[in-house]
């Protein structure tokens, strides 16, 4: 197996600026949560002590939520942009290849 740097590929990725749009509006959209999370134990630290869920506290539940939510919006994520790509970045037509 050799160990040789990746292909530098001339295609261009006509989707990239839309995945770029996507990828901001995820990371906006998660570091509002987040500061949710923040601003409770800022200002009402005492509301991360209330039972929830089987007898776990608000923290608890939070942090696990907030690692659940950043996995699923990575799959969402993945899922968006591999249907952007497959439908911007197809290759020319055969009418379009041969002129």
């Amino acid at each position: 197996m050799l160990h040789e740097p990746a292909a530098a590929s001339t295609e261009r990725d006509h989707a990239s600026g839309q995945k770029a749009k996507i990828g901001i509006g995820l990371f906006i959209f998660y570091s509002l949560v987040y500061a949710g999370f923040v601003a409770i134990n800022v200002f009402k630290p005492q509301w991360m002590e209330i039972k929830t869920l089987m007898g776990m506290n608000l923290a608890v539940l939070y942090g696990f939520g907030l690692i659940i939510l950043a996995i699923v919006m990575g799959l969402i994520y993945n899922h968006l942009c591999g249907r952007l790509e497959d439908t911007l970045n197809q290759p020319a037509s055969n009418s379009e290849a041969s002129k």
